[in-house]
């Protein structure tokens, strides 16, 4: 049975809200002896102040010590702390704003309560925000600068509300607690409830369309119970206890929000926001495998800006060279220089989507190695082979529906040894989720290419060695994971 906590500074601070037995204070709940882990247990922490140390931000850090779920968490309060925070998300904000009709005034205050906004008109965009930043009230300033800016995003205070604000926090508590902790539908059947996010109109996803029955069909012989999520279904993420992410993932994107809030909510999530930080970033890579002395391509990095060592890099590397911006997938972002006019062009060319480039050795093999980790254990071995009339796996500039070479999956113990082991090691500098291992095999040594966050599972391909067996093995890991966490928290 589930426990509800709504914490408040001083008990008459509920006092214009019907009386509730899952009130309690802050000195109350900091002083509550701690009986074990508490996934049970919900949290609402309303105090007036989430500053750093303050009493409120004890009460949710205490909380997420506790394994108890709490709103807002101590990454929801830091993100808050952070002013600018927000205009990260300014882009993805710019669509609800233009639907909002504002007052004809340059500044506009609005609060929202569990995402239900004060001003009418504004729902959609309430809902988002509430997304980015869950908190049970957010005051949120609007100010008009050509155009609706967000000039400010603070938590709110349970004690400065009017009449008519009381009414719609008392509203929308009542159905926020109902809706987002209710009881799963189908606890009867299913042991645990995992979403797959993935986005149907994707032209590369990671897992085709096949795949993903697969997963559903194996997560469904294993006591999961397993639904298809999209990037609009952010506020439902509470409703499940685990997350597989089979969308190409990206740090400015919302595959990485859902990442963090499944993580921070302490929920199983593959891939985990550490590991697309440390995959989906090859400069980042690039050090890492340098500093652990695991082989790679000859690298050097290039600043938009600074003056390009030609020579150098003529004398260290030679014709043909490899630029890489560093946050391309599927071989996007990725060109090879034949002389130093086409370098030069390119550069020009790619310093518009980055401030830094990776410049390689050009490292030609027939195909290339992509061994599947997870838990860092092999489960999967393929051999990419390259694009016809191609020197990559993918081509781009192809307009023919063949864009990709053809591949061999292959049994864990027909790889050589020495390929597993360069692998593995890399692998483990990451963590210890699902990724795919890019490599080259050379006469003299294996050079490691990339290290992938959400490696490609597709019906046909990955799979056509194990079959049915593969999906199994990763449906099996989460549910292992997911038994870990239940016993650690019982």
């Amino acid at each position: 049975m589930q426990t509800l906590h709504i914490v408040v500074d001083h008990l008459e601070d509920w006092r214009p809200y019907y009386p509730s037995k899952e009130l309690i204070s802050a000195e109350d709940y900091l002083s509550s002896p701690v009986t074990g882990p508490d996934s049970k247990t919900r949290v609402i922490n309303l105090c007036n102040d989430y500053d750093y140390l303050s009493a409120g931000y004890y009460c949710s850090l205490l909380a997420e010590a506790r394994g108890q779920r709490v709103i807002p968490s101590i990454r929801s309060i830091n993100d808050l702390a952070n002013h600018r925070y927000y205009r990260l998300y300014d882009n993805d904000l710019t669509p609800f704003l233009e639907k909002c009709h504002l007052a004809d005034t340059e500044r506009v205050p609005m609060k929202i309560f569990f995402g239900q906004p004060s001003l009418p008109g504004s729902e959609k965009l309430a809902r988002r925000l509430f997304e980015l930043y869950p908190c049970p009230i957010l005051k949120v300033e609007f100010k008009y600068r050509e155009h609706w800016d967000i000039d400010a995003i603070t938590p709110g205070k349970l004690t400065e509300l009017n009449d008519d604000e009381q009414t719609l926090f008392a509203n929308a508590i009542d159905a926020y607690s109902r809706k987002i902790w209710r009881k799963p539908r189908s606890r009867k059947r299913f042991r645990f409830d995992l979403a797959i996010l993935c986005n149907r109109k994707e032209d590369m996803p990671p897992s085709n369309a096949k795949a993903i029955k697969q997963f559903i069909r194996a997560g469904n012989e294993l006591g999961l119970d397993v639904d298809i999520i999209g990037k609009h279904d952010y506020a439902r993420l509470l409703e499940y206890d685990a997350l597989f992410i089979r969308e190409t993932t990206a740090i400015d994107h919302h595959t990485y929000r859902f990442a963090k809030r499944a993580e921070s909510e302490g929920m199983v999530v593959l891939d985990d926001p550490d590991s697309i930080l440390k995959c989906t970033n090859k400069v980042f890579l690039a050090d890492l495998l340098a500093a652990h002395k695991i082989a790679m391509p000859k690298t050097h990095l290039l600043m938009r800006g600074a003056t390009i060592a030609y020579h150098e890099l003529e004398r260290q590397l030679g014709y043909p060279m490899v630029l890489k911006i560093p946050h391309g997938s599927f071989s996007r972002g990725v060109v090879k220089v034949q002389n130093r006019a086409e370098m030069a062009q390119q550069c020009q060319t790619l310093f518009k989507e980055s401030a830094i480039l990776l410049c390689q050795e050009y490292v030609a093999t027939d195909y290339d190695w992509r061994i599947g980790f997870l838990n860092n254990k092999p489960i999967y071995a393929c051999q990419y082979f390259m694009a016809r009339g191609h020197w990559q796996i993918y081509n781009h500039s192809d307009k023919a529906l063949q864009k990709s070479g053809g591949f061999a999956t292959l049994p864990i113990h027909q790889v050589p040894k020495d390929v597993i082991k360069t692998a593995s090691r890399a692998v483990k500098l990451i963590g210890d989720g699902l990724y795919g291992v890019d490599m080259k095999q050379l006469p003299d040594r294996n050079v490691i290419i990339e290290i992938n966050d959400n490696p490609s599972i597709d019906s046909g391909v990955e799979d056509a060695w194990l079959g049915e067996e593969l999906y199994r093995t990763v449906m099996g890991e989460f549910l292992r994971r997911l038994e870990r966490l239940h016993n650690h928290y019982r």
